[in-house]
């Protein structure tokens, strides 16, 4: 089911807070705040489709295989001044010693 985002219309008809609701397709657009009653009115938002920026994505592409393959080198800390590579070429390890 979709998730709609409704806005509360204050009694100055400016806009007031925001909240989300999942509800059917077919379900009409709420015309109150479900708790308080005050009238809101649903609006319009970019849907969330997955896509090249989603968690998944970054991680694959922050693996140490692909920054190996795209010629990045990465060390982790290993705490003290010292770091250790995981990916790439370049020192095994570098330390601040």
């Amino acid at each position: 089911m979709p998730i709609y985002v409704y806005e509360i219309i204050t009694k100055d008809g400016s806009v007031g807070e925001h909240f989300q609701v999942m509800q059917k397709m077919t379900d009409p657009p709420l015309q109150a705040h479900p708790e308080t009653g005050e009238p809101v009115r649903r609006v319009i938002s970019a849907p969330n489709l997955p896509g090249k920026y989603t968690d998944a994505a970054t991680k694959s592409m922050l693996s140490d295989k692909n920054l190996d393959r795209l010629g990045f080198t990465k060390y982790d800390n290993a705490g003290g001044g010292h770091f250790e590579k995981k990916a790439g070429d370049g020192p095994d390890v570098i330390s601040a010693d």
